[in-house]
């Protein structure tokens, strides 16, 4: 069997700091194998249960954990160690009644957040692709890896809630005037706001989103927004 492409650890000093991992350990930290998520933007399954959760104390327990089927992400078994856990994702555990969605956080990327368990099957994701194909239909990309086939008429920038695992689309929530967006990167990550207008890319220049927050404006990339409702959340975020 051919060996699967990527190192399998990473230094401790190197680690993203929403690991929430200790500095002063052993040398290496196992690390995010290709996935549905980028390294710099996920958290490697057993990371997440032992530094970020503390729900075991050990790498050996977290194997026990995750080779046992113990861990559900979007409703999926995942029996790998170096899974990356990422944006929107919801997590489940057997035999714990905490169920949790990774969300951009006050001064971190990623925070798991505690959910009702009558969200545990809606995700949000956010289109980052599409592609006109034969048949009339539109291959979608979203940004946690996935991808399908649709009529829907949708946007790059917008955002789908998504029922998982089946992957079947519910609503489409347009990035527009108007809409709620959480702030996924930058200074501003994890603050919720409202979209006040739209500028479109030029030559030299991204798409851009003038946002407004309780006291103030700003104007920053589109890229690093996510729509997650109209007038209101649609799934709990903060």
């Amino acid at each position: 069997m051919p060996r699967i492409a990527g190192s399998k650890k990473l230094k401790r000093q190197m680690s993203p700091m929403f690991w929430g991992i200790s500095r002063k350990e052993p040398r290496f930290v196992v690390t995010v194998r290709p996935g549905p998520h980028s390294k710099q933007v996920s958290i490697p399954t057993a990371v997440f249960l032992r530094d970020t959760l503390k729900l075991v104390t050990t790498l050996r327990e977290a194997k026990y954990a995750i080779y046992g089927g113990k861990v559900k992400v979007d409703g999926v078994e995942r029996k790998s160690l170096h899974h990356g856990i990422g944006l929107m994702d919801v997590v489940e555990l057997e035999g714990i009644s905490d169920i949790y969605r990774l969300v951009p956080g006050k001064g971190h990327i990623l925070t798991p957040l505690k959910i009702k368990s009558s969200e545990k099957s809606v995700k949000l994701v956010k289109v980052t692709s599409k592609q006109n194909v034969p048949k009339g239909k539109t291959q979608i990309g979203f940004h946690d890896g996935r991808s399908l086939l649709s009529d829907e008429k949708v946007s790059v920038g917008d955002t789908c809630v998504m029922q998982v695992p089946e992957q079947k689309i519910k609503e489409v929530l347009k990035l527009e005037k108007g809409a709620k967006v959480i702030v996924t990167k930058g200074v501003n990550t994890g603050q919720i706001a409202d979209v006040k207008d739209i500028k479109e890319g030029t030559f030299v220049l991204p798409k851009r989103a003038l946002l407004s927050f309780d006291q103030r404006e700003i104007e920053i990339p589109a890229d690093l927004v996510m729509v997650i409702g109209k007038k209101e959340p649609v799934v709990q975020v903060a």
